[in-house]
């Protein structure tokens, strides 16, 4: 078995070849055989005085790596797909794997007289590592917590998110055959598939981040990588305020609507932070509740003991099985659950979403992208009407109402920082218009020397919302009469 040995083991089993080279001589406690014994010659090494010189190399991601640097782990990469059996490599833990490549690439350094220092060496190891047993060139970028996206443009252009701004780093891959092989890994960890016949694929990774692949032939120029990366500690409703997203009064009506149950629509752009800000809410929900989540790619983080997590299916090679948003919603009211949360609303689900808000499942929640309160009430209204539902525009509006009890609006700002903009109520219908009011609103103020955009929360001077009621019924009236009296002092 292609493993660690101990002493007195037979050396790991490589590859067949045509004809056996001769067994290079083994130093005590050497780990594993010369990988260049595993081809049919064994590799010339370099002549003397053309030895590769030491490249400019960095462990930390991004960092410049010279030309010089990435012909050579080719090389060293090459030698090393030729010598392990990957197949009994799959059979290793992940740490008894990565100690026997770290072993044989030594020793195929040292036989093509590659000339590094400890800490190149170093570098040279853990990036084939990675591209063997991990993300490749994506591992580094994965670890760092500061980065919100990882946006992969092909085989020579990686962009981060960092506080709010995109930004290019050096990060590439050997060539778009590595970009794809990383893009069907990680889509593979979640039995979906993107090649040239399905093309374009949601994923997510171990962590619950959301992954987007697009690939030939509608991505141009190589494999396109969007990778929306998750914190490894759950954001909770105190971090937003002290990241000035929200006031310390309106997280505590907030935390209030999500207690007595309001039925809650997240509104926002695209990289608003509504699914961390849903995320936020849920942390409100009562242990004792049972709540089933529907998403097209599983990214919620609920921290409740009964939660029943469902995804999305995509169609088969045969375009058969598909599974959609729409029936994991209708199943959904057959599981006897207590909330629903939708990851986000696209289309028709959007009906049933609403049905199930005025049957009984009262604190539901879900997401969709608008750029207003009153943009994302018109944006439902006509995911209804395109899913075929032959309803007048007044019946619609009025389900909406009877459903929707607040809209929260989240928004990126111009200087990169993630603001709630709106906590708004939605009142009931005036002939054909939905009625809201506002009970907090995000008011910018101008910006400092650095472009960083000064603003505030402030109250509007609601003192009893239309959920007063709902929330005397649970006991926290009081709770959200003096976080209102605060807000507006």
């Amino acid at each position: 078995m292609f493993g660690r040995r101990t002493e007195g083991q037979a050396a790991a089993p490589r590859k067949s070849a045509a004809a056996p080279a001769p067994a290079v001589p083994r130093q005590e406690g050497s780990a594993a055989a010369p990988a260049a014994t595993a081809a049919a010659a064994p590799p010339k090494p370099l002549p003397p005085k053309q030895t590769a010189p030491k490249p400019a190399v960095q462990a930390r991601a991004g960092d410049h790596r010279s030309e010089n640097y990435y012909q050579i782990k080719t090389t060293i990469f090459n030698a090393l797909i030729d010598t392990i059996d990957l197949t009994q490599l799959a059979q290793l833990d992940a740490e008894s794997a990565r100690e026997e490549i770290r072993d044989i690439v030594n020793e195929i350094l040292s036989i093509k007289n590659v000339v590094m220092s400890i800490s190149e060496q170093e570098a040279l190891l853990q990036d084939i590592c990675n591209d063997v047993l991990g993300y490749g060139p994506l591992e580094p970028l994965l670890a760092r917590d500061d980065i919100a996206d990882i946006m992969v443009n092909g085989c020579e252009r990686t962009f981060i998110e960092v506080n709010g701004k995109v930004e290019l780093t050096n990060v590439r891959f050997r060539d778009n055959s590595q970009l794809m092989n990383i893009c069907q890994r990680i889509v593979s960890q979640v039995g979906r598939r993107v090649d040239e016949s399905s093309p374009i694929c949601d994923a997510r990774l171990p962590d619950g981040s959301r992954v987007n692949v697009i690939v030939p032939p509608l991505a141009i120029d190589g494999p396109a990588l969007t990778i929306r990366k998750f914190r490894r500690d759950k954001l909770m409703m105190n971090d937003l305020v002290q990241y000035n997203s929200i006031s310390q009064e309106g997280a505590e009506v907030l935390g209030i609507i999500g207690k007595v149950r309001c039925n809650v629509l997240i509104s926002g752009g695209t990289g608003s932070g509504k699914t961390t800000l849903l995320n936020c809410l849920t942390g409100f929900i009562d242990t004792d509740e049972r709540v089933i989540t529907c998403e097209d790619a599983a990214e919620l983080q609920l921290q409740q003991p009964h939660v029943v997590r469902l995804e999305t299916r995509p169609p088969n090679l045969e375009g058969q099985g598909q599974v959609t948003m729409t029936e994991l919603v209708r199943n959904c009211l057959r599981m006897r659950p207590e909330r629903i949360i939708v990851g986000e609303v696209r289309g028709p689900e959007a009906f049933d979403l609403l049905q199930a808000m005025n049957t009984g499942h009262d604190g539901s929640m879900g997401t969709l992208h608008a750029n207003s309160p009153r943009e994302a009430l018109s944006r439902l209204e006509s995911m209804i009407t395109m899913g075929g539902y032959a309803l007048p525009s007044k019946t619609i509006r009025e389900m909406i109402c009877g459903s929707i009890d607040v809209v929260i609006q989240a928004a990126r700002l111009r200087d990169g920082s993630r603001r709630i903009t709106h906590i708004t109520e939605v009142l009931g219908t005036e002939g054909d218009v939905i009625i809201t009011q506002d009970l907090f609103v995000y008011e910018i103020e101008g910006e400092d020397e650095t472009g960083r955009i000064i603003g505030k929360h402030k109250s509007t001077g609601i003192a009893r919302p239309s959920f007063w009621d709902r929330a005397r019924y649970y006991n926290q009236h009081q709770a959200l009469a003096a976080a209102l009296d605060r807000a507006q002092g």
